[in-house]
């Protein structure tokens, strides 16, 4: 009998697997609606989820969604442990039910958006809905970091970037210098 791997055993496996490629934006993987996953696509996602922990742990990062990676599909991962208490959340269809009035700040980045940072300011805590590993559905209070990386993560599944949040000016201001720092180091 095959035994099924959680959450845990993924990003623990991540430590040895080979990093799945970041995509930079302007990509345009990355402003595009992802596809909702169907049952039939979970073989391919359990393959792939090892080298995406191994990406968002090297980056280092706390968040990353499929599209990312260069794959069109409606899921993401979100960990704010750290490396000794790792805390790996798969999230597959993921969807904001609600969203409270209050509004808060906070500083965001991006691993398709490297070095750019910029305050967003996102609904101060929502909840959210998402299927898990084990095909069990998923409804949770987020707020704080959780709640904006939750959003953040939702976001790049519609094609959102972190500075499409932010006035054109400053949102130019980050795709310049993101830019001009991927020209430098080529």
């Amino acid at each position: 009998m095959r035994v099924t791997m959680n959450e845990a055993d993924y990003s623990a496996a991540a430590a040895t697997a080979k990093p799945m490629p970041i995509l930079i934006a302007p990509q345009a993987i990355l402003r595009q609606t992802a596809r909702p996953v169907k049952p039939e696509d979970m073989p391919s996602i359990r393959e792939g989820l090892t080298g995406m922990f191994s990406a968002m742990y090297a980056a280092p990062g706390i968040g990353l969604a499929a599209p990312q990676v260069g794959i069109g599909l409606r899921y993401a991962l979100v960990d704010l442990g750290e490396e000794e208490e790792r805390q790996p959340i798969v999230m597959i269809n993921p969807e904001i039910l609600t969203e409270s009035e209050m509004m808060a700040p906070h500083e965001e980045g991006c691993l398709s958006l490297p070095n750019q940072y910029a305050e967003v300011i996102r609904p101060e805590s929502v909840r959210v809905r998402y299927t898990m590993l084990n095909g069990e559905t998923c409804e949770r209070d987020v707020d704080g970091l959780l709640g904006t990386c939750i959003q953040h993560e939702i976001d790049h599944l519609d094609g959102i970037l972190f500075v499409d949040h932010l006035s054109s000016l400053k949102r130019s201001m980050i795709m310049r210098r993101l830019a001009k720092e991927m020209k430098a180091r080529r």
